[in-house]
């Protein structure tokens, strides 16, 4: 895939590396928002309607927010979204509020985002290696694709993957593609079967308690009526489009969707929608895990400037390999050779260890393990 054509599909200014201060302190931690997702026990009709009794005891996310956070203004339109799943699908319901909404794209795997549209980001095992993108567009025109490395690493985006048996349905509360009136929202639905997230051969079906990173964005282009059509807002100095805005159900704090260290977590619930809430508090070594961010960012300056990876966490200025979180001790330890590096929090009393590697890839072990 050509470097024009990946910087098409990552967004414009969307692969920015997060690199932090030299200055020795606790990394810039964003708290990832959290959903859980109850059972169906009676499939759902994929036509974008979700009047089924389980969609209706199903709770709505939080609103969401622009990418950076509270760094921006609130969104100018809602969207929130609600979940279910079964033993064959995870059930998705996005609801976009938009006065004008517009499409022009009809083929499969063009590049959905140069339209107003809805993403689903999905890394089942959290390794912040390989992940799953959708998009879709008021067309229900969809884009899909498989990540084997993030671009950080020096990914491809493979086009050719397609999410095999997936179920997907918009309906428009309004007209498509008339400016001459004001609509109300758009609704997508999707039924995504977990057989299509299949990792070396091995299926990546949830079970109760079952924890995935995901996160939903919403691309909005900023539109102006020309001779009764739409046409996306130019800046008056370049001619060009204006960005578009980026609204993300689990805020990242960088303008970044392939950072999916930052998307937020589903967990799976095995008790019908409807039930009595239940809480699964992220584990204290989810915050710690920032550290292990700020040691990859920091190795790739280091190997930037010098050509190779540093061998010690002195060597990138860090100091203290004491970390608390939420009650909990880690050390903070690393192994470090030319082209190679290894950093790892270890819990002696938990019995928790996680490291990161050289690409981003993340390893962990949870004390039930």
């Amino acid at each position: 895939m050509s470097q024009l054509i990946r910087h098409v599909i990552t967004g414009l200014g969307m692969v920015c590396l997060y690199l932090p201060s030299y200055a020795q302190q606790k990394p810039a931690y964003v708290p990832p928002r959290q959903y859980h997702s109850y059972q169906t026990a009676v499939p759902v009709k994929i036509d974008g309607i979700a009047d089924e009794d389980a969609w209706a005891k199903a709770l709505w996310s939080d609103d969401f927010t622009d990418i950076e956070g509270d760094k921006q203004p609130t969104p100018a339109m809602r969207t929130r979204l609600k979940m279910l799943w079964d033993k064959q699908y995870l059930y998705i319901f996005a609801e976009l509020e938009e006065p004008h909404i517009w499409a022009t794209l009809h083929q499969h795997d063009t590049i959905i985002f140069q339209d107003n549209d809805f993403e689903v980001f999905v890394d089942p095992d959290g390794d912040g290696e390989r992940y799953f993108e959708i998009e879709i567009n008021p067309h229900n025109t969809v884009m899909d694709l498989f990540m084997p490395k993030a671009y950080r690493a020096g990914g491809d985006a493979l086009l050719t993957w397609d999410t095999k048996g997936i179920q997907t349905a918009v309906q428009i509360d309004g007209t498509l593609n008339n400016p001459k009136d004001k609509d109300k929202k758009w609704t997508v639905e999707m039924a995504i079967p977990f057989s299509a997230f299949v990792l070396f051969n091995q299926g990546l079906t949830p079970k109760d308690g079952t924890r995935w990173r995901i996160n939903f964005s919403r691309v909005e282009w900023d539109t102006d009526i020309v001779n009764g059509q739409y046409i996306k807002r130019k800046d008056p100095k370049t001619g060009r489009s204006l960005p578009e805005h980026n609204w993300v159900w689990s805020p990242q704090g960088i303008i970044n969707m392939h950072a999916p260290e930052k998307w937020g977590y589903l967990s799976f619930v095995a008790q019908p929608a409807g039930s009595a809430p239940v809480t699964l508090p992220l584990p204290a070594i989810e915050a710690a895990k920032e550290y292990l961010w700020d040691v990859y960012a920091r190795q790739q300056q280091y190997r930037r400037k010098n050509g190779r990876y540093a061998s010690t966490l002195g060597a990138l200025g860090i100091t203290a390999t004491a970390i608390t979180e939420q009650g909990v001790t880690y050390t903070l330890l690393m192994e470090g050779i030319t082209d190679q590096f290894t950093a790892t929090l270890v819990s002696k009393n938990t019995k928790e260890h996680c490291s990161i590697n050289q690409e981003g890839k993340i390893s962990q072990k949870s004390s039930n393990e």
